[in-house]
């Protein structure tokens, strides 16, 4: 009698491309109820969610617009779960880095753009990156589990933005609590006229390309690599597994303070408690839906930011919640979340 037996492999490229595919097409099955529920018609709904931001130069702009924090974000997630720290801080580090970028921005009134932009990319990067320290110093030398102290010091960073906002940043005119906007010269230049496409986009593919080069090219990639997928084994052939966890803690915190940067220098220009409506927990849903592969993680950012844009038109044209779309993200991470460990394990006759 023929039987079946299940085989744990490395699976094909094709299976880490399919599993992503099944994961959007399960998530809209699932939350097409939802849809239905509220006396949508999902098929009208996805129309709007995934067809009609792109019909227009302004939604499609603005598609690019929110997928720029999601980029920078997905990248510092990538990055930390590539080498093995599983950061779920990003969203304080985010804020670390909107935090220094407001300091920054703030004093550099009659300072050249070209030294303005790069002092507050810098103390953005490296605020984030000293946020990220606390929590990798007692990972890699007290071995406490990362996942809870990098959760927990978001909660401790928003506390400050919120003493730094109904403090000193408190604005003195409106007494609302928000900081002064930061100088001129500190913004980020737009790349399109009439549009809110800014330089944080550039940056976002900048450090795509750097996360892919060091992934691909260089040694300090292999290493990450092998401690992501095997610490043990890893520090048996002679790799530095603390060093390397700190290097993938430290760049990971010092990515996602960029995004925080994003935000201050190309949208807002100054400091709100709301300048995150949580893209450092979105960048855990882009980083696993690309399967932590930049490309695939940078398709992802751009999908989630059309799922964001669409939310809004979903939300005026059928009269249903805008946090329609933050659902369909949650749901979508649970999904893939389900569905990956699928990928290592394969069917066979025996």
């Amino acid at each position: 009698m023929l039987g079946i037996r299940i085989e744990r492999v490395a699976p094909p490229w094709w299976v880490r491309i399919l599993i992503p595919v099944i994961a959007v097409a399960v998530t809209f099955l699932v939350t097409s109820v939802l849809i239905l529920l509220v006396g949508a018609n999902p098929v009208e709904a996805y129309y709007y969610f995934l067809i009609d931001p792109l019909s227009s130069r302004v939604s499609a702009i603005e598609v690019l617009v929110k997928s720029t924090p999601l980029l920078l974000t997905g990248a510092a997630v990538t990055w930390a779960f590539t080498g093995g720290y599983y950061n779920i801080g990003a969203e304080g580090q985010l804020y670390a880095g909107a935090v220094a970028a407001t300091a920054i921005g703030l004093q550099m009134d009659g300072v050249s753009p070209w030294l303005a932009i790069p002092l507050i990319c810098a103390g953005g990067f490296a605020a984030g990156l000293l946020w990220a320290l606390t929590p990798a110093l007692l990972k890699v030398k007290l071995a406490i589990d990362e996942v809870v102290t990098t959760l927990l010091l978001n909660s401790v960073m928003l506390f400050i933005v919120s003493a730094l906002l109904n403090g000193p940043w408190r604005n003195p005119v409106s007494q609302w609590p928000q900081s002064p906007d930061i100088a001129a010269a500190a913004i980020f230049p737009r790349l399109l006229p009439r549009a809110r496409l800014h330089f944080g986009f550039l940056l976002a593919i900048a450090v795509l390309l750097l996360v892919w080069f060091v992934f691909r090219y260089t040694s300090l990639g292999v290493r990450m690599k092998a401690v992501g997928l095997a610490p043990l084994a890893a520090r048996f052939a002679g790799i530095h597994v603390g060093r390397t966890l700190l290097i993938a803690a430290l760049v990971s915190g010092g990515i996602a303070g960029l995004a925080g940067v994003s935000e201050i220098a190309g949208i807002h220009y100054h400091l709100i408690d709301a300048i995150s409506p949580g893209y450092g927990y979105t960048g855990i849903i882009v980083a696993t839906l690309g399967g932590l592969n930049v490309w695939g993680m940078a398709l992802a950012a751009l999908f989630i930011g059309l799922i964001d844009t669409g939310a809004q038109t979903v939300s005026r044209a059928l009269g249903v919640p805008v946090y329609l779309g933050d659902m369909i993200q949650a749901t979508l991470l649970l999904v893939t979340l389900a569905l990956l460990p699928l990928q290592g394990y394969r069917i066979r006759r025996r």
